[in-house]
């Protein structure tokens, strides 16, 4: 599903216009990537999180050479599914 197919299906169930349906889908988004940026988490209860982990630096691989590269230390971004989300799922 893409963000079109998404913004028709919110309209379609809230009974909002394609227009409001795709500012209220970039709103949710904009909230939760200014949250996420602030090193908070987001908890959807039943549906998931959102929220920041640290990578440690590492030792990888150049894939066409093999020789080791330094990879740095960073931050990356987790979703992890609440059990609604996992329990739905696997009912499947």
């Amino acid at each position: 599903m893409n963000k079109a197919e998404l913004v028709k299906a919110i309209s379609e169930k809230s009974d909002l216009t394609a227009k409001n349906a795709e500012k209220f889908l970039d709103s949710f988004v904009e909230i939760i990537v200014d949250t996420v940026k602030k090193g908070e988490e987001v908890n959807l209860i039943s549906f998931g999180s959102f929220f920041v982990t640290d990578r440690e630096e590492r030792t990888g691989r150049n894939f066409r050479t093999g020789t080791p590269i330094h990879i740095p230390a960073s931050k990356a971004v987790r979703f992890k599914a609440g059990k609604g989300l996992r329990d739905c799922v696997a009912k499947r």
